[in-house]
């Protein structure tokens, strides 16, 4: 096969892959927009749970209460198929590694996925309660708190997203140490400063309360320490295997 025939085969096969993918996502999407309502409605408990008695959320847009909780379902569609993106695009990009590579990408690509849900779980049940609860608590005496819907789903979106993404640390960590871009040396003297970058991080993504800055950062920086944990542990057995006669 000459290399313009190998290309053009690859991007045939990336074409079947990205509409693999596709059909997966939308097949998902169309099972759940009968129970996207339902969906915002959970979405939207941990805010109501928070508001006094009699308490609701608005809408202020015309097309708003139809398109959010469209919104709402194809975000929880692409959480529910990411399992089939994610082997989709391993099988597109396995073939072309050796066996102890593999052997390494799977779990981090499975450890990567798991986080970014714990992440997203963590914000919602742990998260989500203290913030709107200090959000409703600080609103003045006769200041009704009607959050309009869309501004709701932009919000938590972007606290899912970065909790999501701090829950990533670990696999970020194991990854410059195994490509040896930094040692496991460097990466503990690093630690004072990623605790400030942790709390500048907490201090942008969520309200100016000290609680939730805090239960931002400090996953950060534990997750941090675990990450340093584990790439000491995978060095030395990958010394370990390297020293070994065959």
């Amino acid at each position: 096969m000459t290399p313009t025939e190998n290309f053009i085969a690859h991007l045939i096969e990336l074409r079947d892959r990205l509409l693999r993918t596709l059909i997966g996502f939308v097949l998902v999407l169309v099972a759940l927009l009968p129970f996207s309502n339902k969906i915002y409605s959970l979405l939207a408990a941990p805010l109501l749970a928070q508001l006094p008695s009699g308490g609701q959320m608005i809408a202020t847009a015309v097309t708003t209460p139809f398109f959010v909780p469209m919104k709402v379902a194809m975000l929880a569609a692409f959480i529910i198929s990411l399992p089939h993106t994610m082997y989709q695009a391993w099988s597109f990009v396995s073939p072309g590694l050796y066996a102890h590579e593999k052997k390494f990408m799977v779990p981090m690509i499975v450890a990567s996925c798991c986080l970014f849900l714990t992440g997203m779980a963590f914000a919602y049940f742990l998260v989500f309660p203290v913030i709107f609860g200090f959000i409703v608590g600080a609103a003045p005496a006769g200041v009704a708190v009607m959050t309009d819907i869309a501004n709701y789903l932009d919000f938590v979106i972007s606290l899912f997203f970065a909790f999501g993404l701090a829950f990533q640390v670990p696999i970020a960590v194991i990854l410059v140490v195994h490509f040896d871009w930094v040692s496991v040396v460097q990466l503990k003297a690093m630690r004072a400063y990623v605790v400030v970058a942790a709390f500048i991080v907490g201090a942008i993504f969520t309200p100016p309360d000290i609680v939730s800055q805090f239960m931002l950062a400090l996953p950060i920086w534990l997750l941090y320490e675990l990450g340093i944990l584990l790439a000491n542990f995978l060095g030395k057995a990958k010394n370990s295997r390297l020293e070994s006669p065959d």
